[in-house]
């Protein structure tokens, strides 16, 4: 039988994160799950509890990465993957947008992540085929209007970073993906989009994605995976 791999999936309470987490646990990884409130999900209880850790993570917390891999580690072993989604949205211009929240955005989802993938990255590199991603957006793709304009700096920032990533890994086998999701219907997604979730891209659309490029082989390489629920220029 086949080593059972471990994931760490950041921001699971809720949205994107949640459904990563159950998609990969119902598939039979282990899942840790970090959040600011760690409590157990409702699936909870479909799936195979010793495969399932939740862990206090705050991505502001230089220390935290270090703590949660340290914590993954002594339950699951080694870790396969690691998907950093937790990240914030301020809706300000770039002229309008103060330096605490312009700090916050930066903070949250660049260094949020890139702390989090250095502190993955020794056990990412030990069986030759670890898998990062990186939730960006396509606000990190272009810039949609005035009011996203400060979000969207952070999000080119952390599709940088992704591929920062995927060239420091590539020859040892670890294969970094951005994604780079439009309008989700989740709590941050549906007010965005009016408030209306039908016909959005739905947060189990999102994390099947990420199933599916997080068990591709070394060979078959995505930098970006680009994902919309309308017709928006080339994405």
């Amino acid at each position: 039988m086949s080593e059972t791999k471990t994931i760490l999936i950041s921001g699971a309470n809720r949205g994107i994160g949640n459904e990563v987490a159950r998609t990969f646990a119902k598939a039979g990884w282990n899942v840790s799950m970090g959040m600011r409130k760690p409590t157990m999900p409702d699936w909870a209880g479909t799936v195979d509890p010793a495969k399932l850790q939740v862990f206090a993570y705050d991505a502001t917390d230089s220390e935290a990465p270090k703590e949660w891999v340290k914590a993954a580690r002594e339950q699951f072993g080694g870790i396969d993957a690691v998907v950093a989604n937790a990240g914030i949205m301020v809706r300000k211009s770039a002229v309008d947008v103060t330096d605490a929240e312009f700090d916050s955005l930066i903070d949250v989802n660049v260094n949020g992540p890139r702390r989090l993938v250095q502190a993955c990255w020794n056990s990412l590199l030990e069986k030759g085929r670890g898998r990062v991603v990186i939730v960006s957006s396509l606000s990190g793709k272009r810039v949609k209007s005035a009011i996203s304009g400060a979000y969207s700096v952070s999000k080119y920032a952390a599709l940088g970073l992704s591929h920062a990533f995927r060239h420091a890994g590539f020859e040892q086998g670890v294969r970094t993906t951005a994604l780079c999701p439009g309008f989700v219907a989740t709590d941050m997604g549906t007010p965005l989009a009016g408030g209306n979730p039908d016909g959005l891209t739905t947060a189990g659309d999102v994390a099947e994605s990420i199933f599916h490029v997080i068990n591709l082989p070394n060979s078959a390489s995505v930098s970006e995976l680009w994902m919309n629920c309308s017709l928006d220029d080339s994405y």
